[in-house]
């Protein structure tokens, strides 16, 4: 089963919800999780002529309500220090919030809940990493602003191909779809072809499977593509991508189903990415291999 057509919630997030400061690598590796405060801010203006086409009661309300679910480090997670709500996607929703000329409330919720919430009137969108995929298309449009698949991390000066790590201890966290799948599928494909299988190492906690991996005790870690960017971007010193990503899919902003805000955000994005501003957030957050060129609404590939 590939990546695309599992389980996958918020880009594999619907099982892959961690402790805050998931990605903080822990003292032994001389590495500090980094604040949302310390990521440089890109100045964007408002443009009259996108605003403009904001339906009434929002622009009314002078802002936009965001249901989102923490934390999913780098795209939405609470800074240590102020405790407020930070990361790629905040920073580019705040982006699209200034083109429009409104503010953005962010309101935490369970996953789960966030589209009927838009259903029913609470949010006007969602932003917690979802995965834009047929399924959710039937109660809920989608605008896509990032593609996000599996990526592999190895330690720097070393060679692991994500295709053939027959004999190789590979680290992941349990219960995501790299452990549930992905591993478990390239090891079977070793064994039938008379080699090693692959030693998985399963953890409870995403910083667990980094720090295995930033200490030597593993050959390699696989994990979310804007996951094992950050943790490369964290730790550059002792690790680096292995090949590239793959089983990509896209992610995208949920809207209430033939909601006339979904084309206003979609145009505001779009301005984001054609000016660079968008990918210089991307830039900041380590996330950059997932920029996309041109948003779309219901942009699902299965």
């Amino acid at each position: 089963m590939s990546v695309r057509n599992s389980l996958r919630g918020r880009a594999l997030r619907a099982a892959v919800v961690v402790a805050a400061g998931a990605l903080a690598l822990t003292a032994c590796s001389n590495n500090s999780e980094s604040s949302g405060s310390d990521v440089a801010k890109v100045d964007v203006a408002k443009v009259d002529t996108i605003a403009a086409k904001l339906p009434a009661d929002v622009k009314s309300a002078g802002k936009l309500v965001v249901g989102v679910n923490v934390p999913y480090q780098p795209n939405e997670y609470k800074d240590p220090k102020s405790g407020k709500i930070v990361g790629f996607d905040v920073d580019l929703m705040d982006a699209v919030g200034k083109v429009l000329g409104l503010n953005t409330d962010y309101r935490e919720a369970e996953f789960a809940t966030i589209i009927p919430s838009i259903e029913a009137g609470t949010f006007n969108l969602g932003m917690s990493s979802f995965t834009d995929d047929k399924e959710r298309e039937k109660t809920a449009d989608f605008v896509t602003y990032f593609s996000a698949g599996s990526e592999w991390a190895q330690l720097k000066g070393k060679t692991v191909d994500p295709n053939n790590a027959c004999g190789k201890r590979v680290s992941v966290q349990r219960n995501t779809v790299q452990d549930n799948d992905e591993i478990p599928a390239k090891s079977k494909a070793c064994t039938d072809a008379g080699k090693a299988a692959i030693d998985k190492v399963a953890y409870d906690e995403q910083s667990a499977a980094v720090n295995a991996l930033v200490q030597g005790q593993v050959d390699a870690m696989s994990a979310d593509s804007p996951v094992t960017a950050y943790a490369i971007k964290q730790a550059s010193d002792k690790i680096e991508k292995s090949g590239e990503i793959f089983d990509s899919a896209p992610y995208g902003w949920p809207v209430k189903k033939g909601s006339a805000i979904g084309p206003v955000l979609q145009e505001a994005v779009q301005y984001l990415m054609d000016n660079g501003q968008y990918k210089k957030i991307a830039e900041n957050w380590g996330v950059q291999e997932g920029v996309i060129t041109k948003s779309l609404i219901n942009g699902a590939q299965s």
